[in-house]
């Protein structure tokens, strides 16, 4: 009493003693305030504005900091969305391109197959022709021979050669010659045909090379660009916790078919090096196509969706917590805030399960598994299948819980992974 009476009369200085007065109409009662009940009341008062003031700001920052990842998380989405498709027509583009070269090249090819052919044929003419003017030359001369001896014979003789048999030998001369003057104007145009097939032979194979350089650089910049676009697939579903091998082999399982008519394999006789060697480049540059659009359909099946859209603010996240293990992360919003499917799947479960009270629980491909808890409706039943997107449950505070939020959980092979790497891994990709 001693303290507090001390106390009261150092605050009378600033807190004087105050009345208040209950008045009815028989008596009049009042109620005193001392110093230091105002002191208190002047104190809580302060508190108490001080607490709302700072529980409104924690609130409206949690409120915008909610929309900006909500927002932030979309946007990473649509623009991993818009990633995949221009990689895809890229692909497509380059595979149209690297297809036509090859169609030019091969067109290429047999115009220099032909040509071949057409430059073996002038040869050969031309060596007929050689061999008719020579065999046409030597009956020349043998007919001139004759034309002299019989001269020379009738000389001898004293007898004069007979106009008959002079015409008749230079008839014989005259058409021998004939035949050797054609001979070798066709000698002279085989040659000419020969020259020029050849010139046309080596403009095309010039024209082939600068194809195959062309069509490789196509290959090049090809296989560059797939393999770049790959490896960040690559690193994405490490960083959640998958091995990469294991999710193609799941994938060429559900999508193997073959089929369609079977034509037998033409080859040409130049170029057998250089088409093989790009075969081979193509045969590679498919397979990294096939690895990329196993990885785009893997994608689509993973859950990288937000599961809540509203605003909502995280409150624990994957890890130890309070010394034992945090299988998920929480999302706090008011009850009732829709809650969405992160994939298509099959709802296994669906209906209260211990701490988790409401429990979602949705089976993807690639033994990839989601669970949603605390929820206060449930909207699907076992054995319906969910697309990525669609509403199954709303936000509660079921089972143990200190509040309205929604428990997110991504298990793979019944390992729990962290969720946040899935739905950050579309920032990996860039």
């Amino acid at each position: 009493m001693r303290i507090t009476q001390s106390l009261n009369s150092v605050l009378e200085r600033w807190l004087p003693e105050q009345r208040l007065f209950l008045k009815s109409d028989s008596t009049t009662r009042f109620i005193r305030l001392s110093p230091m009940t105002q002191l208190v009341a002047l104190g809580g008062s302060a508190v108490f504005f001080g607490w709302a003031v700072i529980a409104s700001s924690i609130l409206a920052i949690d409120a915008i900091s909610a929309h900006g990842n909500r927002d932030q998380a979309r946007m990473a989405q649509d623009a991993f969305e818009t990633r995949l498709t221009d990689l895809s027509h890229e692909r497509d583009s380059r595979a149209s391109e690297a297809v036509a070269a090859q169609q030019r090249f091969t067109v290429a090819l047999d115009q220099v197959s032909d040509m071949q052919s057409q430059l073996l044929e002038s040869e050969a003419r031309r060596r007929e022709l050689e061999t008719g003017l020579e065999a046409v030359q030597n009956s020349l001369q043998t007919a001139v021979r004759e034309r002299d001896d019989a001269l020379g014979r009738t000389a001898l003789a004293g007898k004069p050669v007979s106009a008959e048999k002079t015409a008749e030998l230079q008839t014989a001369f005259d058409i021998l010659s004939g035949e050797l003057q054609q001979a070798s104007t066709q000698r002279n145009d085989a040659m000419t045909e020969a020259n020029e097939a050849k010139r046309k032979a080596e403009a095309l194979t010039v024209e082939r090379d600068r194809i195959i350089a062309n069509n490789d650089e196509i290959l090049n910049q090809l296989e560059d660009a797939v393999t770049v676009s790959v490896k960040p697939l690559d690193d994405m579903f490490r960083n959640v916790g998958m091995n990469p091998d294991d999710v193609l082999s799941t994938i060429r399982r559900g999508y193997s078919g073959e089929g369609g008519p079977l034509n037998p394999v033409s080859y040409s006789s130049s170029g057998d090096a250089e088409i093989s060697q790009g075969e081979a480049k193509a045969k590679e540059i498919m397979v990294t196509l096939d690895k990329m659009n196993s990885y785009r359909i893997a994608v689509e099946k993973m859950p990288l969706a937000m599961p809540v859209k509203s605003a909502f603010r995280y409150t624990s996240p994957f890890g130890r917590r309070w010394g034992r293990a945090h299988e998920g992360i929480d999302m706090a919003g008011p009850v009732g805030t829709p809650i969405y499917a992160t994939a298509d799947g099959v709802v296994i479960h669906a209906g209260r399960m211990g701490a988790y009270g409401n429990l979602i629980k949705i089976q993807h491909e690639m033994g990839v598994e989601t669970r949603f808890g605390h929820l206060s409706k449930i909207k699907v039943k076992v054995g319906q299948k969910v697309s990525r997107g669609a509403l199954i449950g709303a936000m509660g505070n079921t089972g143990r819980s200190t509040g309205p939020h929604l428990h997110y959980e991504v298990r793979v092979k019944g390992r729990a992974m962290n969720p946040m790497s899935f739905i950050k891994a579309a920032q990996n990709v860039f």
